[in-house]
C-alpha cells in the first residue's frame, strides 16, 4: 500500500493499513454541552508508532486526547482501542485495557517521595520492587532522589516521574499531553529521547506538543489540527512547508505558537 500524502480533507490513512490499530477514532465527533468542538475525527494508531497532533492553541488537540483516554465520549462516530468499540467506556477500564495518560501538568504527588509516588502504581498487582526496577533502570536521576518529596524535584525530573509511573503498568498506549510544558529545551531533547525509546519498545504514542521541532524528531506521523478537524497528515518531511508554517505559525520554528 503505497504511503499517504497530506490533504486538506484529513481523511488521509495514518497508519499502513497492515499494520493493526492500538487506538483508532473513526469520524469522530465530540464537544462539551452544545459546543461541538471535533468535526469528525480519523486516526489510527498502531504498535510502535508515534503520532504527533500539532497546530494553533484552541484547535482541538488536547480534546483528541480526552476521547482518546476516555475523559471524553463521542458525540458521534466511534472509538476503537484494540479493535473493540470502546465509546462511553470509564477511563479506568481503558487504563486496565493499557491506554495510559500523562496529562498536562505531570500530576505528581508533591507531598509523597518519589518512591512513594512509584508505589501507587502497585494497584495493579505489580511488585514494588519490579516498579521502582523499571523506573530507575529508564530514568536513573530518579533513583538519587528516590526519598526526596516529588514536589520539590525540578520540572523536567518531575515529569520524568509521571513518565516512570505510567510505563511501570506496561502500556500498549501512550498519551503525552504538552510534555514540553515549562521545561528547557535540552530537558525536551531528553524526555523526547526517552519517547523514542519507549515507541520502540512497541508502544503506541499519541502526542500533542507545542516544541514542533522536538516532537517531530521521534514522530512517525504528524497531523496538523485546525478548527476541529485535520488540515493535513503525513511524515514530517511530507508536509508542505506553507501549509506547516500556516498551522504551526511562523514555520517549524523551535517553539510553536
Amino acid at each position: 500500500m503505497p504511503e499517504p500524502t497530506p490533504s486538506p480533507s484529513g481523511t488521509g490513512l495514518l497508519t499502513p493499513a497492515r499494520r493493526p490499530a492500538v487506538i483508532e477514532l473513526r469520524s469522530v465527533r465530540a464537544g462539551y454541552g452544545r459546543i461541538e468542538v471535533l468535526h469528525g475525527i480519523d486516526l489510527s494508531l498502531p504498535a510502535g508508532a508515534v503520532l504527533a497532533l500539532l497546530g494553533p492553541n484552541g484547535a482541538g488537540k488536547s480534546t483528541v486526547l480526552k476521547v482518546a483516554s476516555g475523559l471524553l465520549a463521542p458525540m458521534d462516530g466511534c472509538f476503537h482501542v484494540m479493535g473493540r468499540h470502546v465509546n462511553g467506556v470509564a477511563t479506568d477500564a481503558l487504563a486496565r485495557a493499557g491506554v495510559c495518560t500523562i496529562p498536562e501538568g505531570r500530576a505528581v504527588f508533591p507531598n509523597l517521595t518519589v518512591s512513594e509516588n512509584l508505589r501507587i502504581m502497585t494497584y495493579g498487582g505489580v511488585s514494588r520492587g519490579e516498579v521502582e526496577a523499571r523506573a530507575f533502570a529508564r530514568f536513573p536521576r530518579l533513583a538519587e532522589r528516590r526519598k526526596q518529596l516529588a514536589g520539590t524535584l525540578s520540572g523536567g525530573e518531575q515529569q520524568m516521574l509521571a513518565m516512570a509511573r505510567a510505563l511501570a503498568t506496561e502500556p500498549a498506549a501512550l498519551l503525552l499531553d504538552e510534555i514540553s510544558m515549562g521545561l528547557a529545551p535540552l530537558v525536551v531533547d531528553d524526555l523526547y529521547a526517552v519517547v523514542g525509546q519507549i515507541a520502540a519498545e512497541g508502544v503506541a504514542i499519541l502526542l500533542t506538543e507545542q516544541f514542533a521541532r522536538a516532537a517531530m524528531r521521534v514522530a512517525d506521523r504528524v497531523a496538523l489540527v485546525s478548527g476541529g478537524r485535520i488540515a493535513a497528515v503525513g511524515r514530517p518531511d511530507e508536509l508542505p512547508s506553507d501549509l506547516a508554517a500556516a498551522y504551526l505559525g511562523g514555520g517549524l520554528t523551535e517553539q510553536a505558537s
